[in-house]
């Protein structure tokens, strides 16, 4: 369902305080939202009397990442709680504003083949009162249609696993009166280096994936009580142990299929064919993610080892599963997910920003390495499948003793703890009249 935007009955200048931009280039003086909630007849009562509670999780498919840890905790959810919570995975923006939110993905798509804006967006907007003045001037064209959007699912619980999905729903909340009646929770997908839009202090937690994120959320004004850091939510299944069988590597380019796959491809090939005794020593498997193009390019080639090309994939336990090491960009899901499997990694690229800090994390932790190089990295595979493997050992034991395969687990026992010391959680009212009326 799309909304077209409405026309703010106010300007700018009046409307930014209501978000917290004050004494900037505004008036500091601030309208108070009114809200008329009707009366509920019930008596709040304990959560366990009642029936499915809704847990809305807010995700934008900018990356694989985002929508892979959605799915994480929804999973997580169902095995631990089985039917006691109705999960609901939604892009908002995408289904109720129009632009520029409406258009995030393609947006992502362009800047991160242009990673030179994609770093000077990412700085531009990380002092707070940047980022602050460009949520509120979103807010006040499009918080009626995000309002609509959360409150046709009826929440009970909200989770954020997006960087821009805090303030605007927080703000929405607020306004409606419902902060204390709705459970609202972040969880980072971002490893080390993230950005600020993930930390909003009304929120009842900040789910952070390393100490380093949540040093960050301290120093940005978070409470420590709603900081917790239990990893990144990983999908179940990738806990459950798979011996391989074959040496294998997994070469992959991110979910839109980015970086130098085809090149990469084509010097695996060279190094894991042996030409004195004419034959393999390895094989590999590419994924593509959304890369069509790619896919098919890979497909119509001749290769000296055996090789299985994929497109966009859900199951990647099972593609990690038959391999021993991995080359990837640094995204955060991967790399989680790859340090659960005991996977080496090999990091050839990373987007500017929030990937930054992740090659450190791999490399200092004893646990891969990062080069540009295909024909560097190529070479490094064929060593681990030949005359290094003690060192790519040594690597897999490092991984797995860094992995955090039940952080997803811990995530989601912790919203239910949450959800049962809030009494009235029961009790939601969103029998409410509209707040940005009049």
């Amino acid at each position: 369902m799309v909304m077209t935007a409405f026309s703010p009955r106010r300007s700018i200048r009046k409307v930014l305080p209501r978000y917290g931009v004050q004494g900037l280039f505004f008036s500091s003086s601030q309208n108070r939202v009114k809200y008329i909630m009707q009366d509920d007849e019930e008596e709040a009562g304990s959560m366990g009397k009642e029936s499915t509670k809704n847990v809305l999780i807010l995700m934008s498919d900018t990356g694989g990442g985002h929508r892979a840890s959605a799915e994480a905790i929804r999973d997580a959810f169902q095995l631990q709680y089985g039917d006691a919570y109705k999960v609901i995975i939604k892009d908002v923006w995408k289904e109720y504003t129009g632009w520029p939110l409406r258009n995030m993905e393609n947006q992502y798509k362009f800047f991160i083949k242009h990673v030179h804006l994609w770093r000077a967006a990412f700085l531009a907007t990380s002092p707070k009162w940047s980022h602050s003045i460009y949520l509120a001037a979103l807010a006040a064209f499009y918080a009626k249609e995000v309002e609509t959007g959360l409150m046709e699912y009826k929440p009970h619980i909200i989770i954020s696993v997006h960087p821009l999905m805090q303030h605007i729903p927080l703000w929405v909340l607020k306004w409606k009166g419902l902060l204390k009646k709705v459970i609202f929770v972040t969880v980072v997908t971002d490893l080390t280096t993230c950005h600020r839009t993930w930390f909003n202090s009304m929120a009842n937690r900040l789910y952070c994936p390393s100490e380093e994120v949540a040093k960050r959320a301290l120093q940005d004004g978070i409470e420590e009580s709603r900081v917790r850091v239990f990893g990144l939510p990983i999908r179940p299944s990738f806990y459950q142990a798979m011996d391989p069988e074959l040496p294998a590597v997994l070469l992959m380019g991110g979910g839109e299929g980015m970086g130098p796959v085809k090149k990469t491809a084509e010097a695996l090939s060279d190094s894991l064919f042996d030409k004195e005794q004419d034959k393999p020593i390895g094989q590999m498997i590419v994924i593509c993610g959304r890369n069509e193009a790619l896919a098919t390019t890979l497909r119509s080639l001749e290769w000296k080892i055996p090789v299985q090309i994929r497109g966009f994939e859900k199951q990647m336990e099972k593609w990690m599963g038959a391999c021993d090491c991995i080359v990837t960009k640094a995204g955060p899901g991967t790399i989680a997910e790859a340090l659960i499997r005991g996977l080496p990694i090999i990091l050839n690229g990373y987007i500017p920003g929030q990937e930054k800090g992740n090659i450190p994390f791999v490399v200092d932790n004893g646990t891969g390495m990062f080069t540009r190089s295909p024909s560097k990295t190529a070479e490094i595979v064929s060593e681990w499948f030949s005359t290094k493997k003690d060192e790519l050992k040594r690597m897999s034991e490092n991984a797995k003793k860094i992995a955090q395969p039940e952080a997803v687990f811990d995530i989601v026992r912790d919203i239910h703890d949450l959800a049962w010391q809030k009494g009235t959680l029961s009790t939601v009212p969103y029998k409410l009249a509209s707040s940005f009326s009049g």
